[in-house]
């Protein structure tokens, strides 16, 4: 019977932990991930194609004021071929995530101009 209590502590424990990071977790998410600056310097090979105004052109997507997270799952997807374009696929094969999450920093930051 002593082995009940020594176990439910264990467990209440671990439950705590469990809470613990994850509200680290989401707290982190929340905020920005990446290096804005860093975001700024990438960029010119994107805005090449996308327009810095936010403006669609050519049927380019605008790419300026983009959730962080949903620009990074966005540039994820064609990095591992969920979304289908060659021309996408090739350029953000050659970030990293850290670098990713920098385009979406710079490009979150920005607003469309009117």
């Amino acid at each position: 019977m002593t082995q009940r209590p020594v176990l439910l502590c264990a467990l209440t424990l671990t439950l705590g932990a469990f809470m613990v990071l994850g509200s680290v977790g989401l707290s982190r998410s929340s905020a920005s991930k990446g290096d804005k600056a860093f975001g700024e310097y990438l960029s010119a090979e994107c805005v090449t194609c996308h327009q810095k105004s936010g403006k669609v052109v050519g049927g380019i997507p605008a790419i300026v004021g983009w959730p962080e997270d949903q620009f990074v799952a966005v540039m994820l997807s064609y990095r591992e071929g969920a979304r289908e374009n060659q021309v996408m696929r090739s350029i953000v094969g050659k970030f990293n995530h850290d670098e990713i999450e920098a385009l979406a920093a710079y490009f979150g930051s920005l607003k469309p101009q009117k």
